[in-house]
């Protein structure tokens, strides 16, 4: 089943469908909420609230608007950031002004701006079935064993075919990013 069923179900109170909807986007979710907050305890409890607004919000979602990646990845990030907000409230650490600022400069949103624009491009150059694998792996986090079921190839080739598409991107961008 894909995920527009599993939300369609959800819409309509079936509760049985948030678990293979949460199961297929896991990996996403992780990457979004570990990219906002730090702590691992912070983390789960911030995957936890997510599943919860997901149940609360599910008659919110309109599939002419985004997809279920989308709308979830907006639901997550929103979450993460809610936690980390209250979390800087509560910490005496955020109250202390000494401290430089931790946001990067205008150099480095510069150097970063164009090592993502470096990075895309050179992602756009692989065959679509590279990039997909690649977005899988990296972007999404799912496992090899995963990919390698759902595309009928073994863990062996899964994990051969990214070390070469590593090397093809290090290549291209001279060693830079990753």
């Amino acid at each position: 089943m894909d995920p527009s069923a599993w939300m369609e179900r959800l819409q309509q109170g079936d509760r049985e469908a948030l678990e293979p909807l949460l199961a297929h986007y896991e990996g996403m979710l992780r990457y979004i909420v570990s990219g906002v907050l730090s702590d691992p305890h912070r983390q789960e409890d911030c995957l936890a609230e997510v599943r919860l607004k997901l149940w609360e919000k599910r008659e919110q979602y309109d599939p002419e608007r985004s997809s279920p990646a989308t709308w979830l990845t907006v639901l997550c990030r929103n979450a993460a950031v809610d936690h980390l907000r209250s979390a800087q409230r509560h910490s005496a650490e955020a109250l202390d002004e000494t401290r430089p600022d931790p946001a990067p400069g205008p150099e480095e949103q510069l150097l970063r701006k164009e090592r993502a624009e470096r990075l895309e491009r050179a992602l756009a150059s692989l065959s679509s079935r590279d990039r997909a694998l690649f977005y899988r792996k990296y972007y999404y986090l799912q496992s090899t064993a995963r990919i390698a079921a759902e595309l009928g190839l073994t863990p062996r080739a899964v994990e051969g075919r990214l070390y070469r598409i590593r090397k093809g991107l290090q290549n291209k961008l001279g060693g830079d990013l990753l």
